[in-house]
C-alpha cells in the first residue's frame, strides 16, 4: 500500500520553480529517504504535502485520501519534525508537549518511551534549551501519540552522535511495526544508513529513485578524462558531466568500448575510479559546465 503518492506535484512561488513535476510513492512500512542538497525543494515539497503550500499542479495523496480535499483528516495520523523549529519560548518543555498533547485525539502512547530515550528537562523553560535539546522535544511531539506516518525534514539537526545513534534505533524500532516515515536530508551517510528507498531532488526536479540497497550493490566506475579537442565533441552516456575541462560519467559497461572510443581523441589527462553510493548521489549535483 502507498502511504504516500504524488503524480506531478508542482509549487511554483510566482514565476520562480519550488518543485515541479515530482511523481514519487512511499510504500507503508518503509523509511523514505528524500535526499538533495539546501535549496534542491526538499522543504518545499514537505510543506505541500503538509497542505501549508497549496500545489500549483499535480496530486499528491496521503491515505490514498487527496491532500487538496482531506488535509485536516490526514494531518490526525501525521506526525512532523519541521526543519526549522520554532517552540514556545516561555513555556517548559512539559507545558509545551501537554499543550501539543490537548490538540490531538489520540493518547500519547509512545511519550514515556520517547522521554526515556531522548532525555530533556521537562521543568526547565526551551528558552534556555540548546539547539540538540530543542531537536530532541521536536522528536517527543512528534512521535508521542504514535501516528502512522511521520515526515521529517532534517530531524538529526543539532543531535550529538550518540543521540543520532538513538534516533536511527527508535526508527528502525518504528519500522518494525509497521510505521513509515518520511525522511528529509542532505546527509549522505544518514540516507545510506537508515533509509529503504532514496529519492534524489535536485532544483526541484527528481532526478532519481532507487532502492538503496541495489545502489550499494552496483558494480561500475567514475571515468574522468580531459582532452585536447572541445569536449563537446566526446559523445558520451546522456549523464555525462563537462566542468572546467573535464569530462565525468559513471559507467557500468565494459570499460574497453569507452577506452576505444577514447582512444580518437588527444587524450591530455585520464582517472578511471571504482565508486561508492556517496558517489552517485554527488553525481546527481553536479552543474553541467561547458
Amino acid at each position: 500500500m502507498d502511504v504516500i503518492k504524488t503524480k506531478d506535484l508542482t509549487k511554483y512561488y510566482g514565476k520562480i520553480k519550488g518543485i515541479e513535476n515530482l511523481s514519487f510513492s512511499v510504500k507503508k512500512g518503509e523509511i523514505f529517504g528524500f535526499l538533495g542538497p539546501n535549496g534542491a525543494g526538499k522543504t518545499t515539497t514537505i510543506r505541500t504535502l503538509l497542505g501549508l503550500l497549496i500545489p500549483t499542479n499535480g496530486q499528491a495523496y496521503i491515505f490514498g485520501k487527496n491532500i487538496r480535499d482531506n488535509i485536516v483528516e490526514i494531518k490526525k495520523n501525521v506526525g512532523y519534525i519541521p526543519g526549522e523549529l520554532n517552540l514556545y519560548n516561555h513555556l517548559t518543555g512539559k507545558q509545551f508537549l501537554e499543550y501539543f498533547a490537548s490538540l490531538r485525539t489520540s493518547e500519547m502512547t509512545l511519550l514515556d518511551e520517547l522521554l526515556e530515550v531522548f532525555e530533556v528537562p521537562l521543568e526547565r523553560k526551551i528558552k534556555g534549551y540548546s539547539k540538540g535539546m530543542r531537536q530532541k522535544l521536536g522528536i517527543i511531539q512528534a512521535f508521542m501519540d504514535d501516528p502512522e506516518l511521520v515526515i521529517m525534514d532534517e530531524p538529526t539537526s543539532g543531535l550529538d552522535p550518540l543521540f543520532q545513534q538513538k534516533f536511527y534505533d527508535f526508527l528502525n524500532e518504528q519500522k518494525k511495526k509497521g510505521k513509515t516515515m518520511f525522511f528529509s536530508s542532505h546527509i549522505l551517510s544518514e540516507i545510506d544508513k537508515i533509509c529503504d528507498r532514496v529519492g534524489i531532488i535536485k532544483e526541484g526536479e527528481l532526478v532519481a529513485l532507487e532502492n538503496v540497497d541495489k545502489l550499494k550493490n552496483k558494480k561500475g566506475k567514475i571515468i574522468r578524462f580531459r582532452i585536447k579537442e572541445k569536449p563537446e565533441r566526446f559523445k558520451g552516456p546522456k549523464d555525462m558531466k563537462i566542468k572546467n575541462g573535464w569530462i565525468e560519467f559513471v559507467t557500468s559497461d565494459n570499460i574497453d568500448f569507452w577506452i576505444k572510443k577514447l582512444a580518437k581523441f588527444t587524450v591530455l589527462d585520464l582517472e578511471i575510479n571504482e565508486f561508492s553510493v556517496e558517489d552517485i548521489f554527488i553525481h546527481y549535483y553536479k552543474e553541467d559546465e561547458a
